[in-house]
């Protein structure tokens, strides 16, 4: 969209935000299901616990030095952690099956209907997950829900600016990098400079398209390895 400009007789003209015509606010996203060729979204809950202790359990100690959580240790700290996930307010947490077995959670934060803006953030996937067709088509699910389903206009991803994995990732599904704010935060007693990454509906059809095509069986041999790299 364009900038317009603003002032009436004998004042001077003030650039302006393009006009959002007919713009009302977003809904609230719903726990919804989303199902995918490799995966599938569901509402994080109780049920997922035994299939996020072994995800997590196959994960290294490097695996969440960025996180804000700790990590836990035994059935019953997973439990608890998957508690207080589903009752932080303002969240919507997803668990991300692979097989039908709980293998990563992603949660929605940062939710502002009337702005149409929202975050995909928590992002904690085991080891089943990593590097695997289904993480990349987890991001496409939960992405196309909220642009062509619920008709945000903007999505945010932030992360520790020293993640280097994670600053990649969002390049990779197609984020643009906004900046650093500096000190915004205090993590597990550490400094946490974070870096911002969007992406906006009208970039979103380019976007959907890329990750489409990479996702497509056909861009996988019989062994399963990309024809084609899905490139940020």
């Amino acid at each position: 969209m364009s900038p317009g400009v603003a002032g009436g007789s004998g004042v001077q003209a003030q650039p302006v935000g393009a006009p959002v015509p007919g713009w009302t606010p977003r809904p609230v996203p719903a726990g919804v299901v989303l199902t995918g060729r490799t995966c599938v979204l569901e509402p994080l809950s109780s049920a997922h616990v035994g299939g996020l202790v072994e995800a997590w359990a196959g994960t290294d100690d490097a695996h969440w030095t960025y996180l804000s959580m700790e990590r836990p240790d035994g059935v019953d700290a997973v439990g608890a952690l998957v508690d207080s996930m589903v009752a932080t307010p303002g969240w919507l947490t997803f668990a991300v099956l692979v097989d039908g077995r709980a293998a990563g959670v992603m949660s929605l934060m940062r939710i502002d209907p009337a702005n149409g803006s929202i975050e995909i953030g928590g992002v904690n996937f085991g080891a089943p997950l990593m590097r695997t067709v289904a993480s990349t088509e987890a991001q496409r699910l939960l992405m196309g829900h909220l642009f062509d389903g619920l008709v945000y206009r903007r999505l945010e991803w932030k992360c520790d600016a020293l993640n280097a994995g994670s600053r990649r990732a969002a390049q990779r599904l197609g984020y643009t990098f906004e900046g650093v704010f500096r000190q915004a935060m205090v993590t597990k007693g550490r400094n946490r400079d974070t870096a911002w990454f969007s992406l906006l509906d009208g970039e979103w059809p380019a976007v959907r398209e890329r990750l489409d095509t990479w996702l497509d069986p056909a861009n996988f041999d019989a062994e399963g390895r990309q024809r084609h790299r899905l490139l940020g």
